[in-house]
C-alpha cells in the first residue's frame, strides 16, 4: 500500500460561513466546483459539502448541535493541527499567498523559508480559514 490520502473531512462550526469560503479557496488549490456536492442527512444531523478532485476528496461537515458552540482548538486531542497542500514552486506559494489574502483568509505567516524545517529549502505560507482552521501551502525542492 502507498500512503496516499483518499479524502479528508473537516467539521466546521457554521456551514453558511464556511461553504462560501471553501468555494473560493479550493479552486485556488486545483479543485473544480463542477465536482462540488452537497447533502443533508437529517438522521445523522449532518450537512456535508464535498469537493472532489481525482487525487483528493475534501469535505466540510456541520457539527452536531451539542458541539455547535465549541471553539476550534488545534491542540485538542483528536483535532486537526493543520493541513498542508504541496505547491509546485516557490512562485506558486507566492501567488497563492496573494490569492488567499483576497478571500478573507487570515495570514498567519507570509511565505518564507523555514530553515528549522526539513528538508532544506522548505518554503511555506500559513493561513487560517474564517473559523481558525490552520492551513499551509508548502514547496520543498
Amino acid at each position: 500500500m502507498e500512503p496516499i490520502i483518499d479524502h479528508i473531512e473537516i467539521t466546521v462550526r457554521d456551514m453558511r460561513v464556511a461553504a462560501p469560503f471553501y468555494d473560493k479557496l479550493l479552486p485556488l488549490l486545483g479543485f473544480d466546483l463542477k465536482n462540488r456536492n452537497s447533502a443533508v442527512l437529517d438522521d445523522h444531523e449532518l450537512h456535508v459539502v464535498e469537493y472532489l478532485h481525482p487525487r483528493l476528496g475534501f469535505a466540510i461537515n456541520s457539527p452536531r448541535s451539542a458541539f455547535r458552540t465549541d471553539a476550534v482548538n488545534r491542540r485538542r486531542p483528536g483535532a486537526l493541527h493543520h493541513l498542508a497542500f504541496r505547491a509546485k514552486s516557490r512562485a506558486e506559494v507566492d501567488r497563492l499567498h496573494r490569492e488567499v489574502s483576497t478571500i478573507g483568509a487570515e495570514i498567519v505567516s507570509p511565505p518564507r523559508e523555514y530553515p528549522e524545517y526539513v528538508p532544506p529549502g522548505y518554503y511555506a505560507l500559513f493561513f487560517k480559514d474564517l473559523e481558525g482552521i490552520k492551513y499551509e501551502i508548502v514547496h520543498t525542492p
